[in-house]
């Protein structure tokens, strides 16, 4: 089993309601497990898009699918709950934004996959969260433990 993280956010609808049925479906993929959800927070939207305020959080799992895999299912997961990626503006509003922060120690650098998220060290709305479930947890390609990510990030203030 893979231990993978995935970041959860919304700011469209009820979002709360919108990050549990995502959680539901990640817990029902084949052969994944949820193994710990972070506590929700309020976040101010990220890019030039006049929007609401964000939820946002982290699921933690174990899965034996591939990177690629649970990235095509989580896509999946997306549409059911009314995300359409092809009709809506880069970094808009979204019902529901499933983003696998991690996967296992791997680097991935393919296609439409880059793991760890390559914003994943920049964004405190990922790094709180995550700290919450997985503080000691080393982010592969940088060898720092998140909980030293977010310290730091929170000390530069951004």
């Amino acid at each position: 089993m893979t231990q993978a993280f995935v970041g959860l956010g919304s700011n469209l609808g009820g979002r709360s309601a919108t990050i549990a049925a995502a959680v539901d479906a990640i817990g029902l993929l084949d052969t994944t497990r949820v193994v710990r959800v972070s506590t929700l927070i309020e976040t101010k939207p990220v890019g030039p898009i006049a929007q609401g305020d964000y939820l946002n959080g982290v699921c933690h799992i174990e899965t034996e699918q591939t990177a690629r895999g649970l990235l095509e299912a989580l896509l999946g997961i997306e549409q059911a709950l009314g995300r359409d990626r092809a009709s809506e503006q880069r970094w808009g509003p979204r019902t529901i934004d499933l983003d696998l922060l991690l996967f296992g120690d791997r680097s991935i650098n393919e296609l439409g996959l880059c793991v760890p998220h390559p914003r994943l060290t920049e964004r405190l709305f990922v790094l709180e969260p995550l700290n919450e479930i997985a503080p000691e947890l080393i982010v592969p390609g940088c060898r720092q433990t998140v909980h030293r990510l977010y310290s730091e990030l929170v000390q530069r203030g951004d």
